[in-house]
């Protein structure tokens, strides 16, 4: 059975409070929970949540998938280990240098299209 480590949404319209929870992946996503392991309520000025860490890492363990927000809330817990400083900085360089050469693209695309009406 693939098991997922997800979200299920409480609350009302405009309110949201989510569980944390293990469930079949083949399953809906407020359906039926093998466990609960803790909460979630990012409504409000200050974002609650609570997660028993000890079932999280035995889920862990026998492979249950969290899902990105889930594992970004086991991150914040210290369950599991974020992605080391150095690898954010390096990603966030590596976009900048992307997106300068998207820039250099576009602004040659520009020049060419100018020299042709030039023509």
């Amino acid at each position: 059975m693939a098991t997922k480590i997800r979200l299920k949404r409480f609350g009302g319209r405009h309110d949201p409070h989510f569980r944390i929870v293990v469930a079949d992946s083949r399953k809906q996503r407020d359906g039926r929970v093998i466990e609960e392991l803790g909460f979630y309520s990012p409504a409000g000025s200050d974002i609650d949540f609570s997660v028993d860490a000890e079932r999280a890492s035995h889920w862990l363990s026998v492979g249950a998938q969290p899902t990105e927000t889930v594992r970004s809330l086991l991150q914040k817990a210290g369950v599991i280990e974020g992605p080391a400083g150095e690898d954010v900085q390096e990603a966030a360089v590596e976009a900048a240098e992307a997106e300068e050469v998207a820039e250099e693209a576009a602004a040659e695309t520009v020049d060419e299209d100018e020299a042709a009406d030039d023509e």
